[in-house]
């Protein structure tokens, strides 16, 4: 049960009926037709803007629309009263049978409430994290590997078919630089003072690279020339950092599909392929790019390259696709890669990169756009960056990873249920302030224990009226107005889904979960002041089962939205 999308239905077979008895014109567009909860709750349950919106196009009063629809609204069993505000909203108040049937639903249905069709079996790819295989995740990368997952999750309830996919740059300069960084550590393994020059990568993670590079060569690449050992290095220090990442993510509960080598277009032909696809539609060209915008680089000339016509599909500037010596430019494996994504059959992309990668969005859009013919809709989502705080302080860098906090110091700290919630409770392009003093406060002001808090308390009732054979199947008991506000809440659940997937915003899901704990410590409070309201009714198992069905629908609901952050509930507060 969706009640907006169900009173949405109803409001537009109204509008039909009244084109049928010629009191609105036809031929009008529903598509902006809304119905919503209210802004202010005092104004009813349900809002519609129908009358304001086609007022314009039906050339009448929106008033006079509003009050023709709110008296055959009026009609439908379960709207208990249709009022006009203003100059032609149209606030709806149902009956309060429409309540108690939404949490004998989500009941019926557990935690498939709210489970929606609109991916219909659609194929998704979400690329997230993609980090260099240089090192451990720090914790930029912590904030889009919970961003990424929490949206290939909430994806997954709303019907699409997701594949979670890790892109390795292991094609470009800096995994040389890896290699020449764990062959330091080898020669220190080996008891030489390892050389750490200017622009390696000096953090400890590395010396048990060095370590296994000692148990696999011995001393035999000591003082032998780089080019007789660079490769092999290489491979084996990428391998190493793929396996470090891997277990990084799953300290946070992130599993992917694929993993995805960059090195694995070159020499293959499929970074030919797919500019060869872009040459065959016109373009690929030679010319000369005007000099960036601003000041001119000094050493900054005009000189022939081979470009990628990117303006023609909504760019602000042509793309270098190789360089001036012949080899390819970084842009052009990225090409191939998304390439291979839409040959693979995908029918939506969603890139998450961090803030940092702004500049690649509208190139790499115009890419998948060319390269799709405009049919694969790719979705750029950029991450902000995350501060940290401990004690009032800036958090210290990590000497294990050399300059920055990883993902692990993190979850070292607070677990990774509450790294996870608390890296949604921002929008994903909003800066986040971590704090981890206060995401482990036990308060109203820290969501993570708030709606956890929620969960808590009705599985300690629950646990109290195990004895007592309920039959959670009876009508729910709703009398007070704290209960009907739960039970609204409730019924949100499914539009929240959708709304959530369509703008690929799980942080949706977060505040909803807040909302609703809200909504329910409200409920127990009042029942610390009125007995009636309580859940359990001592001696009475039937009027104790009415009662428990409230708290046991928003059990189910917190704990499919935690479900979707990744979030395992909590049974009881420790």
């Amino acid at each position: 049960m969706n009640i907006f999308s169900d009173i949405r239905t109803l409001v537009v077979e109204t509008l039909d009926a009244m084109v049928a008895d010629g009191e609105i014109p036809s031929g009008l567009n529903y598509g902006p037709v809304a119905v919503e909860p209210p802004r202010d709750a005092a104004h009813g349950d349900l809002a519609t803007n129908a009358a304001m919106v086609l007022a314009k196009p039906a050339s009448m009063r929106p008033r006079d629309i509003a009050d023709a629809l709110a008296s055959r609204l009026k009609q439908d069993p379960r709207v208990a009263v249709a009022e006009v505000a203003g100059p032609g909203f149209l606030n709806l108040i149902l009956h309060p049978q429409v309540w108690h049937d939404v949490v004998a639903e989500v009941i019926d249905q557990g935690g498939t409430f709210g489970h929606s069709g609109i991916g219909a079996g659609v194929k998704v790819n979400v690329e997230y994290v993609s980090a260099n295989p240089t090192g451990p995740l720090h914790v930029g990368h912590t904030r889009g590997a919970v961003f990424g997952d929490a949206l290939a999750s909430l994806l997954e309830f709303a019907g699409y078919n997701v594949t979670r996919e890790y892109y390795i740059n292991d094609g470009g300069a800096q995994v040389d630089v890896l290699a020449r960084s764990a062959y330091e550590r080898y020669r220190e393994a080996c008891g030489h003072s390892p050389e750490i020059a200017e622009g390696l990568y000096p953090g400890d993670y590395l010396i048990p690279v060095g370590e296994a590079l000692k148990e696999k060569y011995g001393e035999s690449l000591i003082d032998r020339p780089e080019s007789e050992w660079l490769a092999d290095i290489r491979t084996f220090a990428t391998d190493q950092m793929i396996d470090l990442i891997k277990g990084d993510l799953a300290a946070l509960g992130v599993e992917m599909d694929v993993y995805f080598s960059e090195k694995s277009l070159y020499g293959s032909g499929r970074i030919e392929e797919a500019i060869a696809a872009l040459e065959g539609d016109g373009l690929i060209y030679e010319g000369v790019l005007e000099p960036p915008k601003g000041k001119k680089p000094e050493d900054w000339e005009p000189r022939e390259q081979t470009l990628f016509r990117s303006t023609d599909h909504g760019d602000d500037v042509d793309r270098p696709i190789k360089k001036s010596d012949g080899s390819w430019t970084y842009f052009a494996p990225d090409i191939a890669y998304h390439y291979d994504k839409v040959t693979r059959g995908f029918d939506e992309l969603i890139d998450v990169f961090g803030a940092d990668h702004s500049g690649y969005v509208k190139r790499m859009k115009a890419a998948v756009s060319a390269l799709s013919n405009g049919s694969v809709p790719l979705d750029i989502k950029l991450t902000q960056l995350v501060r940290l705080f401990k004690d009032g302080e800036p958090f210290k860098m990590s000497k294990r990873a050399g300059n920055f906090v990883t993902l692990r110091d993190v979850v070292d700290q607070v677990g990774p249920d509450v790294t996870r919630f608390v890296m949604l409770t921002r929008k994903n392009d909003a800066p986040l302030d971590f704090d981890f003093d206060k995401v482990l406060e036990q308060s109203k002001d820290n969501p993570v224990f708030y709606v956890q808090y929620a969960h808590a308390r009705i599985r300690s009732v629950m646990r109290k009226v195990e004895t007592m054979h309920l039959d959670y199947s009876d009508d729910a008991k709703l009398e007070d107005e704290a209960e009907f506000a739960v039970a609204r809440k409730l019924a949100e659940w499914p539009r929240l889904v959708e709304i959530a997937a369509r703008t690929n915003e799980p942080h949706r899901v977060s505040f909803y979960l807040y909302e609703l704990a809200s909504a329910f410590h409200a409920l127990w409070n009042r029942g610390n002041e009125n007995p009636a309201l309580r859940f359990i009714h001592e001696g009475d198992p039937k009027a104790t089962g009415a009662k428990m069905a409230l708290p046991i629908a928003v059990s189910i609901v917190i704990s499919a939205g935690l479900g979707i952050l990744g979030v395992t509930p909590v049974e009881e507060m420790r």
